[in-house]
């Protein structure tokens, strides 16, 4: 038998789609879904809580206004100019540079834990040669139960079954 990557529904509806997302998430099963645009709720109910862009954002902007920091004082330590009395560390005169470091920082770091939360890039994922899947792009909404080591293939299909989906479709590995 064929190594299995999921199982996946057919919807012709959001509210549908968020209703199947409701019950099987309180089966227990890894779910994931794919729709044609945004569809409110969705995400807290396939259990999306990552916080981990923001915390490196705020790790990635603190670290690049401190580094911005300590470059402009190392510089005027290293070659020290006295003009008009002006301090050799003016803290007024290096915030400009320590706020385009920390959006620099915060930048970079969101992308980069971005990509990695995400595994990307992913040039191919095995849900995207399932037959039907390109209607995901126009008005079909489309909910996944992913095989893992405890996965069931006749209890999935039956829990799916049990929503009255248009279709149910094989995902091969």
């Amino acid at each position: 038998m064929a190594e299995l990557h999921a199982l996946l529904a057919e919807f012709d509806s959001p509210e549908r789609l968020i209703d199947a997302a409701r019950r099987l998430g309180g089966q227990g099963w890894r779910l994931e879904a794919f729709t044609p645009f945004p569809v409110e709720g969705l995400g807290r109910m396939l259990g999306f809580a990552d916080n981990r862009v923001p915390r490196a954002m705020l790790i990635g902007g603190a670290t690049g206004a401190l580094l911005g920091f300590l470059m402009q004082v190392a510089t005027n330590l290293d070659y020290p100019l006295w003009i008009g009395g002006r301090p050799l560390i003016a803290v007024p005169a290096f915030l400009l540079i320590c706020f385009e470091m920390l959006v620099l920082g915060a930048v970079l770091a969101g992308i980069g834990t971005m990509l990695i939360a995400n595994r990307l890039p992913r040039l191919h994922h095995p849900v995207f040669a399932a037959d039907r899947l390109d209607l995901s792009a126009d008005d079909r909404f489309f909910l996944a139960i992913l095989a893992d080591a405890a996965f069931d293939r006749d209890a999935a299909g039956k829990a799916l079954a049990a929503m009255h989906p248009r279709a149910i479709i094989e995902v091969p590995a």
